[in-house]
């Protein structure tokens, strides 16, 4: 359903795997929102056995998604040059794998197609990847094309004949990744689709080689009926003390606790609300309206306070980029942090400890820049003189090119994507965007009343001498 590439994260510089999404799945508007829908689901899912999204664009001409790109061997590619796990790796496969898909359904995100193509071996520890095309499988424009969504061998009967998926389903597919980890084959042989399917509608499935007690588990999870299966927090429970034989206790057998979440386990995830700033789209051409008077608002800004206070105003605009570069930083930490160790309550402090030690990272990028963007603020203020423009006018030009310089200099990422974020987010919703226009317009509108009541306004209140010498 898409096209796979190597990339590196413009801001924080990491690898990150970015997914391109073909036109005929993702063309039209439903599946778009469809592709924001899950893409917005899957902001829900922190957890280190999961690749979890850095960055989406559903609504771009092109259609991708970005997620963290994992070093090593999927599953599939190590058991064929390696053979099958030793049984201490296959137990720590299935622990890790269970964790990883126990994160997921904890936020109502159901992978539906694990196999072991869409796990990567990390050293020793499985990371789920390819999450969020499952729901765009579902819409009938695209099965209708013949496609079976799903790999036979690895899909649970439930889904492969047209039932809903449940959490159960996922357990199926655990199973069946785990057999294949500790044989080396797939459980329910090889051969055609059909066939593949018609055995594990049967239970046929094949687990010679399987160490006990993991083989009575792995046959119970690859059950037919998702009833009959044990509930993912059971396999977790086992898996923690794997030496004892698993005992799947009937229902009727269960206590009313234990028997409420076997039927939760077997019911279809009810949907819920879109998160992040994926979500359905938004009002589009008015919502263009309000991104370009937010940049028009911020511009003023700039250019205005350079031309209002030159000597003060270069530094407020080289300032504010060199504290956002700095934040950048930070976020980009935060981030990576998260990624390998989830959310901790020393966070905040970390960041506020590192602050400084960021800020002397970002300034000699910052300088550099500077520089570049003084370069044209000189050849700006020259062309002025050249035009006999007023000394205004010659100043508005001057910071203006000072800001492209910036906004177009090495290492602009850093300064443009959270600036671009920020935007984007404010402009989304009306209140939001009511409140932070009000806010940009008025410290646009400060300078542009000093320059027409008052003038250019130079420090200590004298002019400088190249003031003067242009004939200003």
């Amino acid at each position: 359903m898409g096209r796979v590439h190597l990339a590196s994260h413009r801001a924080s510089g990491e690898r990150v795997a970015l997914k391109v999404l073909r036109t005929q799945f993702v063309g039209d508007e439903e599946g778009r929102q469809r592709l924001a829908r899950e893409v917005s689901s899957l902001q829900r899912v922190r957890s280190r056995w999961v690749a979890g999204v850095v960055g989406a664009d559903p609504w771009g001409e092109v259609p991708w998604l970005a997620t963290r790109y994992v070093p090593g061997p999927t599953l599939h590619d190590k058991i064929i040059n390696e053979g099958p796990l030793s049984r201490e790796d296959v137990e720590q496969l299935a622990s890790d794998l269970a964790e990883g898909i126990a994160d997921c359904h904890a936020v109502g995100v159901l992978h539906r197609d694990i196999k072991p193509a869409n796990i990567i071996v990390e050293g020793r520890t499985p990371i789920l990847i390819d999450f969020g095309l499952a729901r765009v499988a579902d819409d009938p424009k695209i099965t209708v094309t013949g496609l079976l969504i799903g790999t036979p061998g690895y899909l649970p009967p439930e889904i492969a004949v047209g039932d809903p998926a449940t959490p159960a389903s996922d357990v199926h597919s655990w199973a069946a990744v785990v057999a294949y980890a500790a044989t080396g084959r797939p459980p329910f042989g090889e051969g055609n689709s059909m066939k593949l399917m018609d055995r594990a509608r049967r239970g046929e499935h094949d687990l010679e080689g399987v160490p006990q007690p993991l083989r009575g588990l792995l046959g119970q999870a690859l059950s037919p009926d998702p009833a009959d299966r044990p509930t993912l927090d059971e396999v977790r429970e086992w898996l923690r003390t794997p030496r004892r034989p698993f005992v799947h206790k009937p229902v009727e057998q269960l206590s009313l606790s234990d028997r409420a979440e076997r039927e939760k386990a077997t019911t279809p995830a009810a949907p819920f609300p879109s998160v992040g700033p994926f979500g359905p789209r938004p009002d589009g051409g008015l919502e263009k309206l309000r991104r370009a008077a937010i940049w028009l608002g911020l511009l003023a800004f700039a250019v205005g306070v350079i031309a209002a206070f030159p000597s003060v105003g270069f530094l407020t605009v080289l300032g504010a980029a060199w504290l956002i570069r700095a934040a950048t930083l930070a976020a980009g930490d935060l981030r990576r942090w998260r990624w390998y160790r989830g959310r901790k309550w020393h966070d905040a402090p970390r960041l506020l400890i590192g602050a400084p030690w960021r800020l002397v990272r970002s300034l000699p990028k910052t300088f550099v820049v500077g520089l570049w963007g003084f370069g044209f603020v000189v050849a700006a203020v020259l062309i002025g003189f050249a035009l006999q423009l007023s000394l205004e006018a010659a100043l508005g030009l001057a910071g203006l090119a000072f800001v492209v310089a910036l906004w177009t200099g090495s290492g602009r990422d850093r300064l443009r994507d959270p600036v671009t974020k920020v935007v984007h987010r404010v402009s989304a919703r009306w209140v939001p965007w009511i409140l932070g226009f009000a806010v940009v317009l008025t410290l646009a509108l400060f300078p542009i009343q000093t320059l027409a009541g008052e003038g250019s306004q130079f420090s200590g209140g004298d002019e400088p001498w190249w003031v003067e010498l242009l004939g200003w």
